[in-house]
């Protein structure tokens, strides 16, 4: 387990049994508050909520869970399919939050998961927080053969397991692609997406077989119908310095929140895409002040 330590509070691992597989899932304050769920990122975990988990923790219950193939939960050893993420999801409430209100507060990848999931259940939804999310292009149609043809060689050479020397060199790597992270910093970082192997290497805590292209594309006009579904009261909370959001124009971006009836807009200055771990005491203030 490759817990991190909060700032405040406590954090208390669970596991439990989700559409077959071993989930595991953080919770950080009381367990009677009201529920808040946060889903992570693409190759993140819940390990890097820890101080927005804390800070929310204050007020809430926060259960913060390893998507499938992530962090602690069970890997599935074959290529992954995005809408067994939303499914996970309504597995993990139904068990745990049956009847309440949910507040859902998701990180890019987990942005789409939760906004989906308000489309298809907008009666369960009550607050729906969507963190530096939704900037994913949509994929004409003529590019299907490539990347069918992409997936297939990926089926006979699956993507394999990245090792790391230590947790310092893994840091390292991840100061390149996040260079406002501090040593001490990206080192943290590191010892939450990594874990020590028995041979003394450094793995990532991520199923290698995320890292397949999938022969699926993305039609961002199947998403807009769901998005319009939601009733929720919707945050968008922006990082100035993403770089996701550059992956869609301004039209496009304005077309697809105009889709979320009761949305509000917020920006978190200087901070990069992961705002978890980049600004987490910013984001969580953001997150609290809607909640």
């Amino acid at each position: 387990m490759n817990d991190l330590s909060a700032p405040v509070g406590a954090v208390r691992s669970e596991f439990l049994q989700v559409r077959g597989l071993r989930y595991h899932l953080r919770h950080f304050g009381a367990a009677g508050a009201p529920k808040v769920f946060l889903l992570h990122g693409f190759l993140d975990c819940s390990a890097t909520w820890v101080e927005v988990g804390a800070a929310l923790g204050a007020k809430f219950h926060v259960i913060a869970p390893d998507m499938r193939g992530f962090g602690e939960t069970q890997w599935t050893n074959v290529d992954y399919w995005f809408p067994d993420y939303v499914a996970d999801l309504d597995g993990i409430v139904q068990q745990i939050a049956r009847d309440e209100p949910l507040r859902l507060v998701g990180h890019s990848m987990g942005a789409q998961i939760a906004s989906l999931y308000a489309g298809f259940r907008p009666e369960r939804v009550a607050k729906l927080v969507i963190l530096d999310g939704l900037f994913l292009p949509d994929m004409p149609a003529e590019i299907a053969p490539k990347r069918g043809r992409k997936w297939l060689n990926e089926v006979l050479d699956p993507p394999k397991q990245k090792y790391y020397a230590s947790f310092e060199e893994l840091a390292e790597r991840i100061r390149k692609k996040h260079p406002q992270l501090s040593n001490a910093r990206s080192l943290w970082v590191a010892r939450g997406w990594g874990r020590l192997e028995p041979d003394g290497r450094i793995g990532l805590c991520a199923d290698p077989m995320h890292r397949m292209s999938g022969p699926g594309l993305y039609k961002a006009a199947e998403s807009a119908a769901i998005w319009r579904e939601i009733t929720a009261e919707t945050l968008f909370v922006d990082a100035e310095k993403s770089v996701f959001a550059k992956a869609i124009s301004k039209d496009e971006k304005a077309m697809r929140r105009a889709c979320f009836r009761n949305m509000q807009e917020a920006e978190i200055a200087g901070a990069g895409h992961m705002l978890n771990f980049d600004a987490p005491e910013e984001t969580a203030k953001a997150i609290l002040g809607f909640l």
